[in-house]
Formats: structure tokens, sequence, C-alpha cells
């Protein structure tokens, strides 16, 4: 099996990735899942024709006064429009305006009857009688339907409201909870277990022997996973001998993606392939021409996928952005892809060439008046796990790319997810 470019083995893993079935879930746990039907509108928005503004509402064509002339304080003034009452936001529509006077109103509250126009009330002067009556004085015109919200000109009841496959972002859960829909339909999140291999890596937490590595692994893939609203799985290490492998490999098989890091190169003791294949998994690829990253595995098998991504730590970061982010993403219901979502910017510094395969290299990425400027931090290797903690995205060197100097045009694969669909 031959190294693949990188998008031939995109090809390859999306022709095996469809959304998950879709399980009901209360809106409030819902945030970051996509819906896997649509929601229909439960009310019309607004509920009736309603103020935009605090104001005065009125009837007809009223030219405004330059002047009240009224004849003594608290007296009644016939140039000016007696106000009849006030509708507060949450009164109950039903209110009527009588003709020749105005009625104040709140924000929301509904338009009484009669009324066709609102006059906003820092366009008006308001005259207390002696008898506690006001009236109020119009120092602009109003046209008809001005400051008057529409009944559903938003939505109407039993129009679409939310959309299948849409993004439930914290803005999207308003609405829902705007309509009263407790529960929505959602495409389950993956199962996603990981499996360190290696009898060099030991956890974390103790003191390496000479020639021993602590696993940075399990750690940044967790916080990955995270980041994407994802609860991984993680199945410890799992030492370089092929029974023990293939029993840890086993139990992660029953996730919807199983990762497995190192063991997929081509040393003696890289037996991950070969236990996939006893298994019962089909090999998709086993290399792409990709820098860092090359020795990656892609398998399936009747339930769901498994990832084998390369030891060395540099390398499994950069697979996981290119990959398996993606392949996370069509599982959740979202369009994605490999280099899917990169953006256009600029360079700050010095950017190396590329030989025969795409290089890619983390980056600093700043704003500069709207402008995605970025400085690019070549790591010493695919070990050097430095550059790639200190980076917030991947800039892309095409293969036979030349050096490129600051200024000249650039694409990064932000690590943070910007994107909505």
């Amino acid at each position: 099996m031959s190294t693949l470019q990188p998008e031939e083995a995109w090809r390859r893993l999306n022709a095996h990735l469809a959304p998950l079935p879709a399980e009901m879930t209360p809106r409030r746990q819902s945030a970051g899942r996509v819906l896997a039907k649509e929601c229909l509108a439960q009310v019309d928005v607004p509920a009736a024709d309603v103020s935009a503004m605090d104001g005065f509402a009125l009837r007809g064509a009223a030219a405004p006064q330059e002047s009240a002339n009224v004849e003594g304080p608290g007296e009644a003034h016939h140039g000016l429009l007696p106000v009849s009452g006030l509708i507060a936001a949450g009164d109950p529509p039903g209110a009527r305006l009588h003709p020749g006077s105005a009625m104040r109103i709140m924000t929301g509250a509904p338009v009484p009857h009669g009324a066709d126009r609102v006059l906003p009330v820092e366009k008006t002067e308001v005259h207390q009688l002696r008898d506690g009556s006001e009236q109020v004085r119009l120092l602009a015109k109003a046209g008809s339907g001005d400051h008057i919200r529409r009944r559903a000109e938003v939505v109407a009841q039993g129009a679409p409201l939310l959309p299948e496959g849409a993004l439930l972002t914290a803005g999207a859960l308003a609405v829902l909870a705007t309509h009263g829909i407790a529960t929505v339909s959602v495409h389950r999140s993956p199962r996603v277990a990981v499996l360190v291999t290696g009898d060099e890596i030991i956890p974390p937490e103790d003191t390496p022997a000479a020639g021993q590595l602590r696993d940075s692994h399990t750690d940044f893939l967790l916080a990955a996973a995270d980041s994407l609203g994802l609860n991984m799985q993680p199945l410890g290490i799992a030492p370089d001998r092929i029974e023990e492998l293939r029993e840890a490999v086993r139990a992660g098989l029953s996730s919807d993606l199983l990762l497995v890091t190192g063991g997929v190169s081509m040393g003696e003791f890289d037996f991950v392939e070969g236990v996939l294949g006893d298994l019962g998994c089909e090999i998709l690829f086993h290399s792409v021409a990709i820098q860092p990253g090359k020795p990656m595995v892609a398998a399936r098998h009747s339930g769901g996928l498994v990832l084998g991504l390369p030891g060395n730590p540099a390398s499994a970061m950069a697979v996981f952005w290119l990959f398996v982010r993606p392949v996370l993403r069509r599982l959740m219901g979202l369009d994605d892809g490999f280099w899917h979502g990169a953006l256009a910017a600029t360079l700050e510094s010095e950017l190396p060439g590329a030989k025969g395969r795409d290089r890619f290299l983390p980056a600093r990425v700043r704003f500069v008046h709207g402008e995605i400027r970025v400085t690019p931090l070549p790591p010493v290797g695919s070990h050097d796990l430095q550059a790639y903690g200190q980076g917030s995205a991947l800039v892309r060197i095409p293969a036979g790319a030349a050096p490129a100097g600051a200024g000249t045009p650039c694409e990064v694969l932000p690590f943070a997810d910007w994107r909505q669909t």
C-alpha cells in the first residue's frame, strides 16, 4: 500500500463517515451538538404587534408643535394630545386608543387598537396638569408603522426555526428556550477511546528511568477532544507485546473511534497494523505524504474506525488537527475535511521550504487591523513538543515550495475551532 497524498487519504476516510444516529437530549445539555431534525416555531415572534421603543402610541399623522403656548401652569392646552393611559411590557393585548389622544407605551408592550405608529419619548414633551392627567407635545413627526414590531415578523408559528444540521450554539439554545422547546433531536456524540503504546512510555506522574518517556499523548488528546465538547476514554498504556496489545485494542473497538498512538511505523516493535488485521479490521491506508505525520494508519471495522497516530508527540498533534478533528466533526454531523476551515494570512517572519511532502509547522497568530499575521515556529524535529505547545495554528508549506519571507501570503488552520458549520 503506497503513501497517499493527504487529500486522497481524506477521501478514503470520508467514504466511511456519516453523522451518528439521533437521540433526544434536554435543551440545556445540547450545546455544541448538531440537530438531527429541524425545529419548528411554537409561537409567533413577536406574539403581537408591539412597540420597539419607549414612547407614545399615536393614531394617524400629527404635525409637531413648535411651542405649547400653555396659558398657565397646569392648564390644559388644546394643541396638545391628552395621554389616555399607559401600556407596559407584559400587559395583555386589548387596550384601545381613542381618536385625538395618545397612550404611553413601553418597549415590548402590545400596540393598542387604533394606533398605527409610535413616537419615541425623547421626541416628545410631557405636561403635567393640575388634575394629575398629562398632555404630550410632539417634537417630531411619526410615519405610519414607525417603531412597531409586527406580529410574526421574525417567525410565524409552525415555520422552520432551526434546520437539520444546525450547530446548537449558545444563541441557538436561547432561540429554543424562547419557543419552550425542552428537548431536541441531536446526533449522538461519538464514543472515542485513546490507547497509548510503547514499553518506554510511563504515566506523567511517574519519574522516568533512563530511556523512559512520560505520556503526553493522553493529556493532549483528552483536552483536544474536550475542545469539541467530547469526552474521550483513556485506555492506558499498552506494552510492545502482541498479545497484550491485541487485548487492549480489542477493548477499544467498542468505541466509534479508537485512537492508538505509537507502533504504526516500520520498526521491529511497530505491531499496531498487524494487530488491527488480526482483529478483522480493514486497513484503509498506512502512510500519508505529510511532514510531520507520515506514518499514520487508518482502518475500519463493523463498529467504527481506528486511527493510528505516530508516536512522536508533534506528529501526533499534527495528525489530530489535520485528520482526527475532521473525522470527529463529521461523526457529530458537521461538514469538515482535510484542511477545511483554513484561513488566508500573511507571514511576519520567514517560512522554510518543503521537499517532497506538504509540511505543516506550528505558528503563532495575531490580528492586525482585521488581518491575520503568522509567525512560524519551526521545530527541531517531530519530537519537538515545545514548539507545538506554543503555537495556536498550523501553517502549510506545499510540497516543493521554496522558503518565503515576511509579507508573503500563507494559509493557517487554527487550533481553536472558529467554524459554526
